[in-house]
């Protein structure tokens, strides 16, 4: 095997070749420390205190592999090291559901305020296409007096999903099933979705890191990206109920065609399109008046 002359000895040496060989390959050099913090299970603090330590020999396979598959490869170190955090939770992730992005997190965030203002001691939550888990069981361990329903159309996401939550002591109710379809009938005050909204024609321009290795199911959507909110609100206003809250991360061009689409299913919601902390248009949040 060439490592390129991986033969360091110390902590600090490892991540050094890490970093060359990463830029070499126009991969972040970050990733270095990321794999590092993971196989040293070390804080990013501790990799510098300690850095003049031997790097332990019986991780130095391991370390060097992983570097050269992300950097030849592309494939997504939440792949390589079956795990990422979101939420300041560790989640198991596979190539059955999407990498946690941190955006999400603003989501989350938004429904947990909207939750603490509003007068709902025990609110229904139903999360549309979970994926990981990551929405539905941080939401559920947020909110404990919270009753937390996820769904996927993926058999394969919803097995990582249930681990997850089973790994994270979240109490969810996993059910199978296309977009708002299983809710129909069942009363929920908050729906949250962060489906594809990728078009097809944008395939090209994404990095490969993504393309390549997240589901095509999770990333791409028709009409431009925005089939799933089509879909999503078609079935909502079939049902005979309404939710309070419903809650869309979106892509950073999307805000006005997905509040139209919201409105044009529901006209009695108020609809926000509010940016993310990179100050793009990233969610839509849309609210009823209760009667």
């Amino acid at each position: 095997m060439n490592n390129m002359n991986s033969n360091f000895t110390t902590i600090q040496e490892a991540r050094h070749w890490a970093s060359v060989f990463l830029g070499n390959h126009t991969r972040e050099v970050r990733v270095a420390d990321l794999l590092l913090e993971h196989f040293l299970n070390m804080s990013f603090a501790q990799l510098l205190a300690y850095e003049k330590d031997p790097f332990p020999e019986s991780k130095r396979e391991i370390f060097v592999d992983s570097v050269r598959i992300h950097a030849e490869t592309g494939m997504p170190v939440q792949h390589i090291i079956g795990e990422a955090d979101f939420y300041g939770r560790s989640f198991s992730v596979d190539s059955n559901v999407l990498v946690p992005r941190s955006e999400t997190e603003e989501l989350v965030e938004g429904i947990l305020k909207w939750v603490e203002s509003s007068k709902k001691d025990k609110p229904q939550i139903a999360d549309i296409g979970t994926g990981s888990g990551i929405i539905a069981i941080t939401l559920a361990l947020e909110l404990n007096q919270a009753d937390v329903y996820a769904s996927d159309i993926s058999e394969e996401a919803l097995q990582t999903a249930s681990g997850n939550a089973q790994k994270l002591g979240a109490d969810i109710q996993f059910i199978q099933g296309d977009f708002y379809a299983p809710f129909k009938e069942i009363p929920v005050d908050i729906v949250v979705s962060n489906p594809p909204y990728i078009s097809h024609v944008d395939k090209d321009l994404m990095d490969d890191t993504v393309v390549n290795f997240d589901p095509a199911l999770a990333l791409f959507a028709d009409r431009e990206g925005l089939a799933a909110y089509d879909t999503i609100m078609k079935q909502m206003k079939e049902s005979d109920h309404r939710p309070s809250l419903i809650a869309f991360e979106i892509g950073h061009l999307q805000g006005n065609a997905v509040k139209e689409i919201i409105q044009s299913s529901l006209p009695e919601y108020t609809v926000e399109i509010r940016k993310d902390i990179n100050k793009k248009d990233r969610m839509v949040f849309a609210s009823r008046v209760s009667s």
